[in-house]
């Protein structure tokens, strides 16, 4: 893997293949993990691309039900494994600023027809070797076009407040979090403002593997 010294802290080059990971909410264990390309890597923003066809590492109940598909009520609290399972669809391309609880995502139609951005609330990014890690904060935010948005999955937030997964002073850092993005989505701050909309991949890169360890735990760099 190859990696580029910029100043004081370490950056991986473009084209370099990485893992990107949520662990179980409440728990120590990864539930979550994609293969990514990195687009950029600097002090100021780490971009990656998941391209379509990825295998990837995703949570499912214990029968093997989509988590999705599980009625809310009971969502969080059914017994879970993972699976593995191919991205199918258009890419991704995730941006995420160093040391923000959250993460912008690109999502495009087919033809490239840019859809939205969606931010992902979460634990800012924790850097190890190969790859970042993070928890997902369930509540969300999708952005249009138009630069209109709406919040995504306050069910989800409030049900995971019930069952426990989120404490009432990690529930309010979250939505602080929250309504700190909605101030630079209203500002068209960075990174909506940077025209990523029109990015492409290269067409040079390869759809990169799954590790078998993708789940091992590193000992983190920096955020």
């Amino acid at each position: 893997m190859t990696r580029v010294a910029a100043g004081p802290a370490t950056h991986w080059a473009a084209g370099t293949p990485i893992l990107w990971r949520y662990r179980e909410n409440g728990g120590t264990h990864f539930h979550i993990a994609r293969p990514v390309t990195v687009v950029r890597d600097d002090d100021e923003l780490l971009a990656v691309w998941l391209a379509p066809g990825t295998e990837c590492v995703k949570p499912v109940l214990a029968d093997g039900t989509p988590v999705h598909q599980e009625p809310l009520e009971s969502r969080y609290t059914k017994p879970r494994t993972v699976q593995r399972d191919r991205w199918f669809g258009t890419g991704v391309l995730k941006l995420a600023q160093p040391g923000r609880p959250w993460s912008v995502w690109l999502f495009w139609d087919p033809g490239w027809r840019f859809k939205n951005w969606y931010v992902n609330l979460e634990q800012p990014l924790s850097r190890w070797a190969a790859g970042v890690d993070s928890e997902d904060h369930f509540l969300d935010i999708s952005v249009h076009p138009d630069r209109s948005w709406h919040w995504r999955d306050e069910d989800e937030f409030a049900q995971a407040r019930r069952d426990g997964l989120m404490d009432a002073a990690t529930a309010r850092r979250v939505r602080a979090a929250g309504e700190e993005a909605v101030e630079v989505i209203r500002a068209w701050g960075p990174p909506f403002s940077e025209g990523w909309q029109h990015w492409r991949p290269d067409p040079s890169w390869a759809v990169p593997s799954l590790p078998g360890d993708w789940d091992r735990t590193p000992a983190h760099m920096s955020s």
